[in-house]
């Protein structure tokens, strides 16, 4: 069972790689300004900001001899992600509830696109967490309730685009906002992508792109996830005059925006190690959405279904699932969408699985040593029944992390600096 683990371990590991800013993002940076006044602003955002800004730094500086007094800008990534920075200022800050630091880091943010001039190249680093680091509050709504908006969005069971559709209406840089405030300047966007679909308005919330949601849309969100809104906050999702610039708004005519790197390109290169491990390969999709046990459920009927028919399969998914928080336990998506698989499989011999987040982190309270996943295999609910578990009462709780510590089955793998969503893998082989 160790050599598994440690197969599946391996496939996380390349995924993550292929994602990662130092395999994907040298070959995509643009050329500097080429006026001799021309600055390099770069404003850098999510769990890669860090690893995004060094590669860029050592590019510039080292491959092309850009004056570095030409070069600056801030960086801002998830507190334990952050990298040895240059001339980019680099700053931690909360997720996924934003805190000051994500404000001073989004305001400084501003403030730099807003010194943009003509001449100069804004080059924005985008990745998976800008929208908790990059936190600046409408006029009249204060930190703290954005903060308990947020908890209460993400405890909802919104997907991420009905989460981003009422942040966007909230905020001073999403939307569209910080490419509003570099006009006319030049702005060029690379991004990581962490969301079903790629799409760049979902993506940290699309700071640098026109905006389809509506104001009607984000407090049609809040009434079916029946959040609650302070007065402030309301004011401003009903306020005609808060509507996010749309994508045919003409300051984002000097925009561009690139993907650099998408959850598919994270599980190409897993395929690819999957069949030279000599197992066939199904995908069953990159951008999964949906409650996490519930998605568990159908995948261990195929599973199942598989292993009856003595194949030797590994089984691919991957996009963010969500969890209705209903109890007190701690844990995150990928860690009850395994508790969940575990008790579905019902203990079906030859499966293992591996369900993990590619940024590190899966769910937690914030800090760098969070988990990012868990594994299961055929013996986890005996093993946990020899210990006096009761897997679905864990599960009730949603306190999948309280389970897998107690079976030492979490999967730990710190910071990845990278984030290209949930990565899930489940081995069928009864040979």
């Amino acid at each position: 069972m160790a050599l598994v683990r440690s197969f599946l371990r391996e496939l996380f590991i390349t995924a993550v790689a292929a994602a990662h800013p130092n395999t994907c993002l040298r070959a995509r940076l643009p050329a500097p300004p080429k006026s001799k006044s021309g600055r390099l602003i770069v404003l850098a955002a999510g769990k890669a900001a860090g690893a995004m800004t060094a590669v860029a730094e050592q590019h510039y500086f080292e491959q092309l001899r850009f004056p570095p007094g030409r070069l600056g800008g801030i960086a801002v990534a998830r507190h334990g992600y952050g990298r040895p920075t240059r001339n980019v200022t680099m700053l931690e800050a909360g997720h996924p509830i934003p805190d000051a630091a994500g404000v001073a880091a989004a305001e400084r943010a501003l403030e730099l696109a807003g010194m943009a001039e003509r001449d100069d190249l804004v080059l924005v680093l985008l990745s998976g967490g800008a929208s908790a680091n990059w936190i600046a509050p409408a006029a009249g709504v204060s930190l703290e309730e954005k903060q308990a908006i947020t908890r209460a969005l993400l405890r909802s069971g919104a997907n991420i685009s009905e989460i981003n559709a009422v942040r966007k209406h909230l905020s001073r840089i999403k939307g569209g906002r910080l490419a509003a405030r570099a006009h006319p300047a030049r702005v060029i966007t690379l991004a990581i992508s962490d969301v079903p679909g790629d799409h760049p308005a979902v993506i940290g919330s699309g700071p640098t792109v026109g905006d389809p949601s509506t104001l009607s849309e984000a407090r049609s969100v809040v009434q079916r996830f029946s959040i609650e809104v302070p007065a402030a906050a309301m004011h401003v999702l009903s306020n005609p005059d808060n509507e996010t610039p749309k994508p045919n708004d003409p300051i984002f005519g000097a925009t561009e925006f690139k993907l650099i790197a998408r959850p598919l390109d994270a599980f190409r290169a897993a395929e690819q190690a999957v069949r030279a491990a000599g197992y066939d390969c199904v995908l069953i999709g990159d951008r999964i959405e949906g409650e996490a046990r519930t998605v568990a459920a159908q995948h261990a009927r195929l599973a199942r279904e598989l292993g009856s028919s003595g194949r030797r399969v590994v089984l691919l998914s991957g996009g963010e699932l969500t969890v209705t928080i209903n109890g007190k336990g701690r844990g995150g998506p990928n860690q009850e969408y395994a508790l969940a698989l575990a008790l579905a499989l019902e203990g079906a011999p030859g499966i293992c699985a591996l369900a993990g987040d590619t940024d590190g982190t899966d769910g937690g309270i914030g800090e760098p040593d969070d988990p990012a996943g868990a594994f299961i295999d055929d013996t986890t609910l005996a093993r946990a029944h020899a210990l006096g578990l009761d897997p679905a009462a864990f599960l009730a709780d949603n306190n999948s992390t309280g389970f897998f510590a107690k079976l030492s089955d979490l999967l730990a793998t710190g910071p990845t600096c990278t984030n290209v969503n949930d990565f899930r893998a489940i081995l069928v082989d009864r040979t």
